[in-house]
């Protein structure tokens, strides 16, 4: 591997450390805050702004670490974002990146530090962080943790999503599709695999900014009910069904699942909404939604999945919930229909979509790099570093498939057993 760069400078000293820690020299370049380089010319190019970025990884030597550098503007990747932790994931791949940590390598670390001033307390997290407290998945810590994440701002999110406001894996029919035919697509799967009629009310669970609700009324006649926690989202899509002419067949909550009092309904469909339930909660979750719906109700859950074999997320190390996601979890597919099962809905379908979401992660990327100076004003500098690292690296994720994202069909069977489903596939698709 040839390495072009300075003699010396900060970047030789940071690479020889980095060196030192993996046992070898490292695959990346780096450009340090004195305009020093090192590393191989065709690499990605690590620009560290600052020593308070290796002090961070010093004090949090972790995703934790990298990730506070990242959003306090101290550590970037230059160049395409989602291209270059790609290759950057590839590199570490297929050089190992196995850290030696004996008691000689310590001292060498120890050394370094000390020669490049990483000494000293650790810097405070960037304002983006947060950690909540009170009883995990109590009512109130996760309205709060659904704030966190939701009320950035419509104008926000409107860059990033496109038109649709729909935040959620969208279905790519066609290499040319575009992300709003994609977003419309996976509305109608929904609506199509509920089987949706006029006059059939229906219940969005995390309804987001109205998308499906307005597309189930506009395009089916059904009468539907869209709850979420997130005020900016509601007062959002209550405007919309305004603006729709749909106020007498949508109504818009803020509710929580496990408020709703008013069933049955004919159908109910949860989008991206059960990653936000947690494990504990999941019988409690497919509990409620079973007592909400009629017999031979059919039940929609699209839900991202772990392999069961991933570790699950640490939450004092983690990214996603110190930024993102606070106590967001992601199950297995096989729990998520056990746990569904289990309080007597009959699973009748699943079907996964990883790769479709892989596509529109980089569809979001791309929008909000085209919006980057805008997506700051309407944020902050820290909260635009914050997502484009989420999406571009939950798109490698995806595309790799450590995680994906799979749709259940239920339905609440009658006490004979009917489930009121045609016994073909294409029957009830069509």
């Amino acid at each position: 591997m040839k390495f072009v760069g300075s003699a010396g400078g900060v970047a030789g000293a940071v690479g020889e450390l980095l060196s030192t820690a993996l046992g070898q020299q490292v695959p990346i370049r780096i450009r340090c805050w004195d305009g020093s380089e090192t590393g191989p010319p065709d690499a990605p190019v690590l620009h560290l702004e600052n020593r308070r970025a290796l002090r961070r990884l010093l004090w949090a030597p972790n995703e934790l670490g990298v990730a506070r550098a990242h959003v306090a503007g101290e550590l970037d990747l230059d160049g395409p974002f989602v291209q270059g932790l790609e290759r950057l994931g590839e590199l570490a791949h297929s050089s190992g990146f196995g850290v030696n940590l004996d008691w000689v390598t310590r001292r060498k670390l120890a050394a370094g530090a000390v020669k490049l001033g990483l000494v000293g307390f650790p810097p405070k997290p960037p304002p983006e962080e947060i950690r909540l407290g009170g009883r995990m998945h109590s009512r109130k810590r996760d309205a709060a943790a659904i704030s966190h994440h939701y009320d950035v701002g419509n104008d926000f999110y409107a860059l990033v999503l496109g038109p649709s406001m729909t935040y959620s894996c969208a279905v790519w029919a066609k290499p040319e599709t575009t992300l709003e035919e994609a977003q419309t697509a996976k509305v109608d799967l929904v609506a199509r695999k509920l089987g949706l009629r006029e006059g059939m009310r229906v219940l969005d669970v995390g309804c987001g900014w109205g998308a499906f609700v307005i597309h189930a009324a506009k395009e089916y006649g059904a009468h539907a009910v869209g709850i979420t926690l997130s005020q900016a989202q509601a007062d959002f899509a209550r405007k919309r069904v305004a603006e729709e002419g749909l106020s007498d067949l949508v109504e818009i909550r803020v509710q929580d699942y496990r408020e709703v009092s008013d069933g049955p309904f004919d159908a109910i469909s949860s989008i991206g909404m059960a990653e936000h339930v947690g494990a504990s909660m999941l019988p409690v979750y497919a509990k409620a939604l079973f007592d909400l719906l009629r017999p031979e109700g059919r039940l929609l859950n699209h839900a991202i999945s772990r392999h069961p074999t991933a570790p699950v997320r640490d939450q004092k190390t983690s990214f996603i919930d110190r930024y993102v996601f606070p106590d967001g979890e992601l199950e297995p597919v096989s729990a998520m229909a056990a746990a569904i099962e289990e309080v007597g809905f009959e699973v009748r379908d699943v079907e996964a979509l990883r790769e479709h979401y892989g596509r529109t992660l980089r569809a979001w990327v791309a929008n909000l790099e085209a919006n980057w100076d805008e997506a700051i004003r309407l944020s902050s500098p820290g909260r635009a570093r914050v997502w484009r690292l989420y999406m571009a690296a939950s798109a490698l994720s995806f595309e790799s498939g450590a995680i994906g994202v799979n749709q259940i069909l239920a339905v609440k069977p009658t006490a004979r057993g009917g489930s009121g489903l045609p016994p073909v596939r294409s029957a009830w698709l069509s």
